[in-house]
């Protein structure tokens, strides 16, 4: 597997796992950390991993 398509992977999974957390787990309660938050830093994060993986595949095929 190349390093574009394993970074879009990665971060399609981390922004699915950040969007799960951000719209179920808004009733858990965790000391330390608000799971809803951690789920958008996660959006955040997989979101531009995604993003290097998209821009990684397109340098490559020019």
């Amino acid at each position: 597997m190349s390093r574009a398509r394993g970074n879009l992977l990665e971060g399609l999974a981390t922004f699915t796992a950040g969007l799960g957390l951000w719209l179920f787990a808004g009733d858990v309660e965790v000391p330390l950390v608000t799971l809803t938050k951690t789920g958008v830093v996660m959006m955040y994060v997989g979101g531009a991993l995604a993003a290097v993986g998209l821009w990684q595949a397109a340098r490559r095929g020019t």
